[in-house]
């Protein structure tokens, strides 16, 4: 029996109503550090907005920078994103060039104050497609602070948040920031962060367990953000273009085509973003279904706010996973 085979894609092109979406201000105002109240601190997008509103608890005050309604690959900085950073303590992004925007925006803030959490330091990761061309095979690394990498045309993939357990290790350098910052609520960081922990380290055990069925099998991506999920799951994935600012080519849509006839594949799982006419088409041409699969990169402004909202999308993520593979 040929092993069965998920397509994921980044449903739809970017639009230009999304760019100009892009260009709204941050969700709230941070408060002023001489105010003498919580620690203003400012995130990038959504996932390390949640993972730093779980270690903040109440000794932070926290905005994103990016409006949760948009993806960093779609930001288009406004002058009250400036405002924000000048009145910021902490600022806490992604790293691995994720937020390739972030280094001249800072230098243009110019506040000489603000701490930057980069919260991929330290954590193991896994070559984009060009390096492992280049060195014939894909290995993991520890990032240092220090590093550059181009946000999936360079060496290394960002999508760490994917991996629960690596979430945990973003959350663990968010807590050791903030204390470094914020020493007063250095008892609150620890407290708060040892309580998300342990949900996250719960989810990945719930997820193992549902997915040890699937060992092996392979699904495939529209942009490249899976590795670091089928890794710790023992998954294989594949993927369309590079970054989601680029489309299928009918050469892509060709090979899609073939992977589908040729194995036991079940369903495409569109990412929730935007819709893509070429791949629902692809589907029903195929008779396959079309599932979600979110790389949370947005979400609305309420769910933007609850850290629980990362917990909930992986396991509805699972089930649309099982569902696909034939659950």
């Amino acid at each position: 029996m040929a092993p069965i085979h998920v397509l994921l894609t980044r449903a739809g092109a970017i639009t230009l109503s999304l760019l100009l979406a892009a260009c709204g201000a941050p969700q709230q105002k941070a408060e002023s550090s001489s105010s003498g109240a919580k620690l203003p601190v400012v995130t990038t997008f959504l996932p390390i907005t949640l993972f730093t509103r779980a270690v903040a608890g109440d000794c932070a005050t926290v905005t994103a920078l990016i409006p949760p309604s948009t993806g960093p690959h779609d930001f288009q900085a406004k002058p009250g994103d400036l405002a924000a950073l000048r009145q910021a303590r902490v600022l806490v992004k992604n790293g691995l060039e994720m937020e390739s925007f972030l280094d001249k925006l800072v230098a243009s803030a110019g506040n000489s104050q603000l701490a930057v959490i980069d919260s991929s330091r330290g954590i193991t990761t896994i070559d984009s497609p060009e390096e492992e061309a280049e060195h014939g095979h894909e290995h993991g690394h520890e990032h240092g602070e220090d590093e550059g990498h181009g946000h999936a045309h360079g060496a290394v993939n960002p999508h760490i948040w994917l991996d629960p357990l690596r979430a945990a290790q973003q959350v663990e350098t968010i807590r050791d920031g903030l204390i470094k910052a914020d020493p007063n609520c250095a008892e609150g960081y620890k407290r708060n962060a040892a309580a998300y922990i342990t949900q996250l380290r719960q989810l990945n055990s719930e997820i193992a367990g549902q997915l040890k069925p699937y060992s092996g099998k392979t699904f495939i991506a529209f942009h490249d953000f899976a590795p670091y999920f089928a890794e710790r799951y023992g998954l294989k994935a594949e993927f369309l273009v590079d970054v989601p600012e680029l489309n299928p080519s009918p050469a892509d849509l060709q090979r899609v085509a073939v992977e589908v006839k040729t194995s036991q594949l079940k369903a495409l799982l569109s990412e929730p973003q935007e819709g893509n006419r070429s791949f629902n088409a692809l589907a029903k041409d195929l008779g396959v279904k079309v599932v979600v699969f979110d790389p949370m990169e947005t979400a609305t402004e309420e769910a933007s706010r609850d850290p629980s909202t990362y917990l909930k999308l992986m396991r509805r993520n699972v089930a649309d996973l099982r569902q696909a593979f034939g659950q």
